[in-house]
């Protein structure tokens, strides 16, 4: 009996045992997810669904709403609760492969309590590159969210970004980008990112590798870094010479174009909070003196001002800021810069900016272009590039840069040393494409291929072969002609230019009038192929009292009525009518010498009023037209022979002015 009863207490004790280790893995995985430490939460949340009881049924939540006397209130589970916690904590980690199940999980429990888990869901899926099933599911979100607020647009918001990079993925033209992630010397353990060229031979770009690798708990400080390029590469990199205080982040840096003044930005954490403010130091040597703040002008209390861009002309200080002023989050502003120093602060406006965030700002002088990462415009999630054509104070509608300049994460910070013609020749970015949780830097280059143009220069008369004709294509812009040649047997003529641009082509050839039109290029611009529209070339006018037989003009026999097999041929007339509206024209009329004089001459002379007529009918004044009988009076071969009657029997048109 005793025995028994020690094993009924040994038992219950495992039980007890088992419950509290349960209890203790649940309570410190929520200490730690209040406290921001996703990492270790996950780990014990992790360890509380390794137990059976977790498994088998809800406990207790100390942390959830209790029922009270006035109003019953449902606790949330434990269990439930400990899913959704999981799932965020592996979003915060950017683990969409453990997140995506734990927040499918959560779309099967209470909707009220977790009425995110379908956007987090959908969310996760984009990030695993699901990007059907994804949209699918914020479709299936917003069929059942109703609350108006910023998830709701940001579904909509995402619906759109997941159309566009299911497009995106399937362009064109990908095989003429090549993209690279730099060496390792550049991308070491840390975060790299924000490069900017001090000059033709030297990068800047910020970093939060180690100073000291070998140390047990290594430190990941925000500095400025420098590297020699040459030949393609870069080398002797090493912490730039700049003052930085302890416990002060400074980085995303950008140089005057004297190379005197560098602007830069500083910040610091009071736990989670982090505070930006944008500094300048002075060339001394070779090094920097200690980094100054802006005043207040730039630097608002209150607010994170950070990523300074000096135009290449000197003349504005670009940055971005939560000030207030703009449209929300942060936005791209601009200050005038005068003997080093800016003034007024003004904001790039709503063509630019957005309710979400804008940031980095850069501008490429030779394509005349703003360059900016921004998240709140459609593109392929996260921040992405846009380019917007102009100047400041005048910028048109930012375009997205596309895929693969922009991946499903974050792609933010931006320099090219690439030409007018082509802002992708050679461009340095910051991306974490590829990594779990940092900026990386990479090369990326796009070659452009040669449009292919191709057109046609024909006779607007089929019945006139068009022979030797010589065309000539001239850009509007400069009138510099780009293409000139004799056209081939088919009229067609091809060659290649560097861009789409408005042209005129002009077109001659022996015995026709000389045409021009205007062409410009597709819609999209990255076609590789186009063709012009034909031109056709329309037959010299006839000379006055010149005769011509029109051929295939039939009548019923022995009679006045036009047959429709007629018709294409006199519609020809009626064009070349319409051509020469000034030509004024005899329609005569022959038959052959069977029957009387008499009744072949009434014969032709209704013939040809009833060429006349129908002439009359499609348009042509009657003022311009003359219908003139001949009878048998003027053949133009023997009527002894049945061949000779048929020629005879014939319809004429005749120029009498012109």
């Amino acid at each position: 009996m005793k025995r028994i009863f020690f094993t009924i207490v040994a038992v219950s004790l495992a039980f007890s045992l088992h419950a509290q280790f349960v209890y203790d893995y649940l309570k410190a995985a929520d200490n730690y997810y209040q406290k921001g430490d996703y990492f270790s939460a996950a780990q014990y949340y992790e360890k509380y669904f390794g137990s059976d009881k977790a498994k088998d049924k809800p406990e207790f939540n100390p942390y959830s709403p209790q029922a009270g006397n006035k109003k019953k209130v449902t606790a949330v589970t434990s269990k439930e609760q400990a899913t959704w916690h999981l799932a965020e904590s592996y979003r915060h980690l950017n683990y969409p492969e453990k997140a995506a199940p734990y927040y499918q999980q959560a779309m099967e429990m209470d909707k009220s309590k977790f009425p995110l888990a379908g956007y987090r869901y959908a969310t996760m899926l984009r990030a695993l590159g699901k990007y059907e099933e994804s949209e699918t599911a914020f479709k299936t979100f917003l069929g059942e969210y109703t609350t108006d607020d910023e998830y709701r647009k940001g579904a909509e918001r995402e619906i759109k970004n997941l159309q566009f990079i299911q497009v995106q993925l399937k362009k064109k033209d990908l095989k003429y980008y090549t993209v690279n992630k730099a060496p390792a010397q550049l991308n070491t353990t840390g975060a790299s990112y924000a490069p900017a060229w001090l000059n033709a031979s030297t990068l800047l770009f910020t970093s939060t590798r180690p100073e000291d690798t070998t140390a047990k708990s290594k430190v990941y400080t925000n500095r400025v870094y420098q590297a020699v390029y040459s030949d393609g590469s870069l080398s002797q990199i090493q912490k730039a010479k700049m003052p930085q205080g302890k416990d002060m982040h400074q980085g995303v840096v950008s140089v005057t174009p004297d190379g005197n003044t560098i602007f830069l930005t500083r910040w610091t954490f009071s736990g989670n909070k982090k505070t930006s403010a944008i500094y300048s130091s002075s060339k001394t040597g070779d090094g920097w003196s200690d980094p100054v703040m802006l005043d207040a002008s730039i630097n608002a209390a209150g607010v994170n001002t950070q990523q300074p861009f000096v135009t290449p002309n000197g003349k504005y200080l670009l940055f971005a800021s939560d000030r207030s002023g703009g449209q929300g989050g942060f936005d791209i502003w601009y200050a005038p810069l005068e003997s080093g120093k800016p003034g007024t602060p003004v904001n790039m406006g709503a063509s630019i900016n957005t309710s979400l965030d804008e940031q980095a700002p850069s501008y490429h002088e030779a394509s005349r272009s703003l360059v900016f990462s921004s998240n709140g415009k459609v593109g392929m999630g996260g921040y992405d590039f846009f380019y917007s054509k102009g100047s400041i104070g005048s910028f048109a509608e930012p375009v997205n840069f596309g895929y693969p300049v922009n991946s499903v994460k974050d792609d933010i910070y931006f320099t090219s040393r690439g030409g007018a013609k082509n802002i992708l020749e050679e461009v340095m970015l910051s991306s974490d494409r590829e990594a779990a949780c940092c900026l990386e830097l990479f090369y990326l280059k796009k070659i452009r291929p040669l449009k292919q143009i191709s057109g046609r220069i024909v006779s607007c008369d089929p019945a006139k072969p068009l022979t030797g004709a010589t065309v000539s294509v001239t850009d509007v812009a400069t009138g510099k002609t780009v293409h000139s040649t004799t056209v081939g047997a088919d009229g067609g003529y091809s060659f290649t230019l560097e861009d789409y641009m408005p042209v005129k082509i002009k077109a001659d050839a022996t015995g026709f009038v000389t045409n021009t039109t205007d062409a410009n290029g597709p819609a999209d611009m990255e076609e590789e192929k186009f063709g012009y529209p034909d031109l056709c070339l329309q037959p010299e006018a006839p000379q006055v009292n010149e005769t011509f037989v029109i051929e295939n003009v039939y009548y019923d026999f022995n009679k006045s009525k036009l047959k429709p097999e007629s018709f294409p041929a006199l519609d020809e007339v009626v064009r070349m009518l319409n051509t020469y509206p000034s030509m004024i024209v005899e329609i005569g009329a022959h038959t052959d010498n069977i029957g009387s004089d008499s009744y072949n001459q009434k014969l032709s002379e209704a013939r040809a009023k009833s060429v006349v007529v129908y002439l009359i009918e499609k348009g042509i004044d009657e003022s311009r037209l003359k219908a003139k009988g001949y009878g048998e009076s003027t053949p133009i071969e023997s009527n002894k022979t049945s061949d000779g009657r048929d020629k005879n029997r014939r319809t004429e048109f005749k120029v009498l002015e012109n």
